[in-house]
């Protein structure tokens, strides 16, 4: 008679039943475990080294850091920097004291998502990893040049691990269809799309592929074609952090689009952040940056088309202001642009930052009463308006004694050449009114 209180263990996930045993069994990362590549190489060498893996999510970073505890025969611990604190990384050290008092066996400490430890968390751990107590292995889906302290990097060999391609995501179906499914028949087509779904995520292929064993069981067949599969699954969402290096890399690769003046490519970036979830008001905002960083003056009324995008996406939200949007964009990589205005400025901020604090000039300071025209303040000003051609020509509006400056230099590109050329008269006015 079967115990009434018997439980069921649940089947483990199928990531962790098909977790490899074995380097040769990883899928993806071969410009690190191929021959003579880095991370086979640390393999290799017998003696396990402190590392950051720097990937995606779905790159493989927890089963590489489990190998290569299995490899060298060490105590693993693992810890989330979500959910652990200080305590939590002194208990993993007390524990990785008595595994080397009582087996002599060395410990690996992982901790994943290192990004989320603050300085203080990550302070704790960093006299163990100095001494050799623990192997330290971090992973973490933003740059550790950001978020991990200097003295810890500085210790930590940093492995970047890039997603996994279709045709490797394809190896692992193959692997897996069958654990996850047993009977099943595929189409090629069902493949194809649970691939792209994937979008270089082994983790999330997996448990999509789980999902779909679900339905299997419940639906009682076993011919899985791509209709079946979207029936299943929910749309995928494509790879977007929205505070993690994926958003950066993507809105970096629309600013350069535009100032590459490809508008298709443009198109491409925008709408790859807004399928991935960007919020389009953010996108408007970069757009008004690129119209007065990579526009300028060369045609101003870049700026007017930025905003008034802006407007109409609060206006008409999604998806119809997103059109607005668009616009915006093909109209910024296809006009004339200058980047003149942008180093202007940041050569005068630069100037200003690093000078002395000079007066305001008598003849421009303001005399809006007795005492201060009576100090000279405003005197021998010229009003511009007055002057022939409206320009008082050879006058000065720096302070005494500052260096002679040139910020701005307008290219010969669009409304710019206009000024180039006007700026030019100016010039040619003031060298005149300087000849004795």
């Amino acid at each position: 008679m079967s115990d009434l209180f018997e439980r069921k263990v649940p089947a483990a996930p199928l990531a962790d039943r098909l977790r490899p045993q074995r380097l040769e069994d990883v899928v993806g990362q071969t410009h690190l475990l191929g021959e003579g590549k880095p991370l086979r190489l640390a393999f290799e060498s017998g003696k396990p080294h402190s590392m950051i893996l720097w990937g995606p999510p779905g790159s493989g970073k927890t089963t590489l850091a489990r190998l290569m505890a299995r490899i060298f025969n060490a105590e693993f611990i693992a810890l989330s920097a979500v959910l652990s604190g200080v305590k939590d990384i002194r208990d993993a050290v007390q524990r990785a004291e008595l595994v080397l008092q009582q087996s002599g066996r060395h410990t690996i400490l992982f901790i994943d998502e290192v990004h989320r430890f603050n300085k203080a968390q990550q302070d704790a751990f960093l006299p163990f990893v100095e001494q050799g107590l623990v192997t330290f292995i971090g992973a973490t889906t933003e740059n550790p040049s950001f978020e991990v302290i200097s003295a810890l990097l500085s210790r930590a060999a940093v492995y970047v691990l890039h997603p996994l391609s279709d045709e490797e995501l394809g190896i692992l179906f193959e692997r897996a269809k069958k654990p996850a499914i047993p009977g099943a028949i595929f189409t090629d087509e069902a493949k194809s799309l649970l691939v792209s779904y994937a979008d270089g995520d082994a983790r999330r292929l997996l448990n999509m592929l789980e999902q779909l064993a679900t339905a299997v069981q419940q639906d009682q067949t076993t011919d899985i074609n791509a209709q079946y599969v979207q029936n299943v699954l929910a749309q995928s969402v494509r790879r977007f952090d929205k505070g993690g290096d994926a958003f950066y890399d993507q809105i970096s690769a629309l600013h350069k689009s535009v100032r590459g003046s490809d508008p298709d490519a443009s198109l491409y970036w925008m709408c790859r952040m807004l399928d991935g979830g960007a919020d389009p008001r953010y996108i408007g905002r970069r757009l008004v940056r690129m119209a007065v960083e990579d526009v300028g003056l060369a045609d101003p009324r870049a700026l007017r088309i930025a905003l008034d995008s802006c407007e109409v996406y609060e206006r008409l939200g999604s998806p119809e202001g997103e059109l607005a949007l668009a616009e915006a964009v093909v109209y910024l990589a296809c006009t004339a642009r200058s980047n003149a205005l942008y180093m202007a400025y940041n050569d005068a901020r630069r100037f200003i930052s690093g000078d002395k604090s000079r007066p305001v000039p008598e003849h421009l300071r303001n005399a809006p009463t007795k005492l201060m025209k009576e100090m000279g303040f405003g005197k021998d000003y010229r009003y511009a308006h007055n002057e022939p051609e409206a320009y008082a020509a050879g006058e000065n509006y720096f302070p005494e004694s500052m260096p002679a400056v040139k910020w701005y230099e307008p290219t010969g590109r669009g409304l710019e050449a206009k000024i180039t050329e006007h700026l030019k008269h100016l010039r040619e006015l003031d060298k005149k009114a300087k000849k004795p």
